[in-house]
This record gives C-alpha cells, structure tokens and sequence, in this order.
C-alpha cells in the first residue's frame, strides 16, 4: 500500500525539471541580448563569419578572424575548417568542452547556445546534442529545445 508520498514526489521531480529547462531553451529567433548574455554560434577555425549564426554574431562583436572563443558578446565553436571542410563530432567536442569549461567559469553571464553544426556543417540536433550532455544542470548555459529533447531521453 503507497501513501501517495513518493508518487507526489516524482509528480513534483517531474514539474520541476520542466520548469528547470524550460527556463534555459534558446530562443529560436535571437534579435537582442540582455546585459549579461553570450550568443554561441558555431564558426569555422579561420573565423570567416559569413553567414548563418555566424554572420548574425558579428552585431555583438565577433571577430572577423577569431575561429574560437569568447569574443564581444558572442562565443564560437568551431564546426567547420579553415578549408570550410566540416570538423568531425570528436573535434567539435573538443571546443564544446572548451565552452563549457568557460560557460562554468563565468556563472554571472547566461550562454545561449544555437543550434550550432545544424545548418550549414549538415549535422542534426541528434549528432551535436549529445555532445551538450554535461551540461544538464549548469544553469547559465542555454540550449535549443531540441537538443533538450535530445538530451533528455
């Protein structure tokens, strides 16, 4: 016989992790930064932003020339070469580490993570969301709804 108590706890669990990502999906559609947000975008090595994300980080002070890191209020990771030649999913992990080792380090600022390798690197929110794993429950990194969908099966 249950007395209900561990049900309403999993109900709750249930609730609050919704609300937890619900809190920290990527807007689809990114026009302004609040003061303490970061827009990451995926780039390629020789940081020739030209288009896609790419293109729209450099209204927040990319770098034309930086293939990687933090730059204005933007941060790149790299899915792509200096050939423009798509990077694999272990190189491209390497720099989300990278990322996640910063994001970690500067918990005053919000990370909102687009859907980077998606679009013009070919890879699918299935391919790149896994490599997001770690950061389930660092709570300034932001992540598109469907690496959460990814990442939470």
């Amino acid at each position: 016989m249950s007395d209900g108590l561990s049900e309403a706890l999993s109900g709750t669990y249930y609730q609050s992790k919704y609300m937890f990502r619900k809190q920290r999906i990527t807007p689809d559609n990114i026009t302004e930064l609040e003061y303490n947000e970061i827009f990451i975008f995926g780039s390629n090595t020789a940081g020739r932003h030209g288009k896609g994300a790419a293109k729209t980080a450099l209204k927040w002070n990319a770098k034309y020339g930086q293939g990687a890191g933090i730059q204005g209020k933007t941060y790149a990771i790299p899915t792509k070469d200096d050939n423009l030649k798509v990077l694999s999913l272990d190189e491209i992990k390497k720099y989300v580490d990278e990322f996640i080792y910063f994001a970690e380090k500067n918990g005053n600022l919000n990370f909102l993570v687009t859907e980077i390798g998606c679009g013009l690197s070919r890879y699918s929110p299935s391919d790149i969301a896994p490599l997001f794993n770690d950061v389930k429950y660092t709570l300034n990194i932001h992540l598109p709804n469907s690496f959460w969908k990814i990442i939470d099966k």
